[in-house]
């Protein structure tokens, strides 16, 4: 079998002009230049995180690393607030993105419905929100009267419907539900619930696995709301705390003493950077090759394509 598919492309080669083959052989140049441009500077990183700090701060660091040490890791992983922080985006992150689902494909299983109510007024009003938006004082004033400065909830509650993923789960539902199929769930005696429930959900799984990506990722990210409204350190996410300990190192190193200080300061500081990105990229890293094969048929879906 092998050999036939190898034969297969021989022919195949032959029977390409000359043109075709410089035409292939200039593409692949670029798409493997393309690849180095964007893999390179995270191998870098990782590399880079486990250098010996004086290698990197001289610039020897390029293509593999130079006196292998973990104290950047170890520094980091020293400060107690790192594993709280973990802690917190893990909870903020589940229970933040299983909210979002709540939200979400029920209101993009509505919205694909030509039956609903005043569906194009809906559709308007959601747009709208895409574009304008209130300011961040107003913003804080109205989470303020919601009792939710300093409560963890805000980093669940808020931002819980993104219209921009509705509108990828309607475009999905439509495209993917057949009105056939529910007309014969309603002949079996089902509800419009039970329809929703028995029949389109385990239908959507590619566009929840989607979702389940985007919004995980948003969390996992997340640290502007935790910026204005947390000061509570103990519920501060893991990007949160990061920022901190990337800022104190920072003063740290450009703080006053002798110029040697000044430099290993730096150094330090350096390498608790590189480290950091690695500490927090990691866990979404895992995850995404886990939801990856549903992009085809949930993500890139009728007016999406």
């Amino acid at each position: 079998m092998v050999e036939a598919v190898k034969m297969r492309k021989r022919r195949h080669w032959r029977k390409d002009t000359i043109g075709d083959r410089i035409y292939y052989i200039f593409t692949w140049f670029i798409l493997i230049l393309l690849a180095a441009i964007v893999i390179y500077p995270l191998y870098f990183i990782v590399i880079a995180s486990i250098s010996n700090p004086d290698a990197i701060f001289n610039g020897e660091v390029y293509f593999y690393p130079l006196k292998i040490t973990f104290d950047g890791y170890k520094r980091l992983f020293d400060e107690p607030l790192i594993w709280s922080g973990y802690l917190n985006t893990i909870i903020y992150t589940v229970f933040g993105t299983a909210f979002n689902l709540l939200l979400t494909i029920p209101a993009g299983w509505a919205l694909s419905r030509k039956n609903l109510p005043f569906r194009r007024v809906i559709t308007w009003f959601m747009v709208i929100t895409m574009f304008f938006g209130g300011g961040l004082i107003p913003y804080y004033l109205l989470v303020a009267k919601l009792n939710l400065v300093d409560n963890p909830l805000s980093m669940i509650i808020l931002g819980g419907v993104s219209v921009w993923n509705v509108f990828v789960v309607k475009s999905y539902f439509t495209e993917n539900i057949p009105s056939e199929l529910l007309e014969a769930a309603q002949i079996d005696g089902c509800g419009e619930f039970r329809s929703f429930w028995h029949v389109v959900l385990p239908l959507a799984k590619p566009i929840i696995a989607v979702m389940v990506l985007f919004y995980a990722v948003g969390h996992w990210n997340s640290y502007f709301d935790a910026l204005i409204f947390l000061s509570d350190e103990k519920y501060f996410p893991l990007q949160l705390v990061l920022r901190d300990i990337l800022i104190t190192a920072e003063v740290t190193s450009q703080s006053g003493g002798s110029a040697e200080t000044i430099i290993e300061q730096a150094k330090i500081a350096n390498q608790i950077k590189y480290s950091s990105i690695i500490v927090s990229s990691i866990p979404i890293l895992v995850f995404y090759p886990l939801v990856q094969k549903f992009f085809k048929a949930g993500f890139l879906v009728g007016s999406f394509k």
